[in-house]
C-alpha cells in the first residue's frame, strides 16, 4: 500500500546507515584534539583561513584557536614577551582539552612554542608542529632583512643584533651569525638561552618540559626563500664556512642540549620536506598539509 513500510525494509534501511552512524558515534567518543596555532613575523590570525578549512575537511568538529596576538608590527617586539602573551592565552585552552592539544605554529611562531613548551611544566602539547620556522636561527640577505635593516646586510647586521637595542627586535633574538659565534653565545637573549648554547639555570627543567611533546614534526623546503639556510626548519645550519651543517651533526643534537636527540632516540621526530613551496604559501598550500601535518592531527 501506498505509504507502508515492510519490516524487511526498514531492516534495510538501518543496516545501510549503521555505518554512518557508527561513523558519527566514533567521533563523538573519540573526538579531535583542539589545535592551536601561532603566526610568525607580520601575519595575523586572518592569513590561516585556509589551514582552518582544510583541517575541518578532514577533522571536522575540530576546535582551532588562532592566537590573535603580537599581530603585522607587533610581532617584531621581544620574543620572551611574547612567549609570555602567547602563553596566558594558550593556557586556558590546555587546561580545558583534558585529552591534550596540537600546535601548529608557522614561521617565527615556531621559536615562540619552543619558548612556551620549553617553561610550561604542565603543558599537555601531543604534536608540535612547526612549520617553515628558523629552529637553528637566521642568516640571510631577504626582503624581510632589507625591509627592517635597508643600511645592514647580513655580514654586518651582527654589530645591531649582537646589542641591547638590537635585542629588543624579535628577529635579531634568533639572528645567529655563523662568523661570529661567540657574540651570538653571549648576546642572544632569546635563540642561544632556549638552545641552552650559554648555560643558564632552567636547562634541565626546560628541557624536561620540551621532552612532555609526544611528536615534533619539522617542516621546510629548498624553494623557501625566507628562512636562511632553508635547512634551519629542520635544524640544520651553516657552519664557518656557511656550509650546512644538517641537525644530526649539529652540537645541540650531539649533546642533546634541550632534547632532540631524545626525541629522534624516541621514534618521535619527523622531518617533512616539501620543494616549491614559497615562505608565505606553507599554511595554504593543500599539499604540505596532506602529507605533512594531516595525520599528526589525529
Amino acid at each position: 500500500m501506498p505509504g507502508s513500510c515492510s519490516s524487511s525494509g526498514v531492516a534495510a534501511a538501518a543496516w545501510m546507515l549503521w555505518p554512518l552512524v557508527g561513523a558519527c558515534m566514533a567521533v563523538a567518543v573519540l573526538g579531535y584534539k583542539p589545535v592551536i596555532v601561532v603566526h610568525g613575523l607580520f601575519d595575523s590570525s586572518s592569513d590561516f583561513e585556509n589551514l582552518l578549512r582544510f583541517i575541518n575537511l578532514s577533522h571536522p568538529g575540530t576546535n582551532v584557536s588562532v592566537i590573535d596576538l603580537f599581530d603585522r608590527s607587533a610581532s617584531l617586539q621581544p620574543l620572551w614577551k611574547q612567549v609570555e602573551g602567547f602563553r596566558q592565552a594558550i593556557y586556558p585552552i590546555m587546561q580545558n582539552a583534558g585529552d591534550g592539544v596540537h600546535f601548529i605554529c608557522y614561521s617565527q611562531g615556531g621559536l615562540v612554542c619552543r619558548g612556551i613548551l620549553s617553561i610550561l611544566p604542565d603543558h599537555n602539547v601531543h604534536s608540535f608542529i612547526s612549520l617553515s620556522a628558523p629552529q637553528a636561527g637566521q642568516y640571510g640577505d631577504t626582503d624581510y632583512l632589507k625591509y627592517l635593516f635597508p643600511q645592514f646586510v647580513k655580514s654586518n647586521l651582527y654589530h645591531l643584533c649582537y646589542t641591547s637595542v638590537g635585542q629588543r627586535v624579535s628577529i635579531c633574538n634568533y639572528w645567529n651569525d655563523p662568523h661570529h659565534r661567540d657574540m651570538y653565545i653571549n648576546s642572544s637573549d632569546y635563540l642561544a638561552v632556549l638552545n641552552s648554547e650559554r648555560p643558564n639555570s632552567n636547562t634541565t627543567v626546560w628541557k624536561n618540559n620540551f621532552l612532555r611533546i609526544k611528536k615534533l614534526v619539522l617542516i621546510g623546503g629548498p624553494d623557501d626563500g625566507v628562512i636562511t639556510p632553508w635547512q634551519s626548519s629542520l635544524f640544520g645550519f651553516y657552519d664557518d664556512n656557511e656550509t650546512v651543517v644538517d641537525m644530526k651533526h649539529q652540537d645541540v643534537y650531539l649533546r642533546d642540549l634541550f632534547g632532540l636527540k631524545t626525541l629522534d632516540a624516541r621514534g618521535d621526530l619527523v622531518t617533512c620536506v616539501v620543494p616549491d613551496v614559497l615562505h608565505t604559501k606553507w599554511h595554504s598550500n593543500y599539499t604540505v598539509y596532506t602529507r605533512c601535518i594531516d595525520k599528526w592531527l589525529a
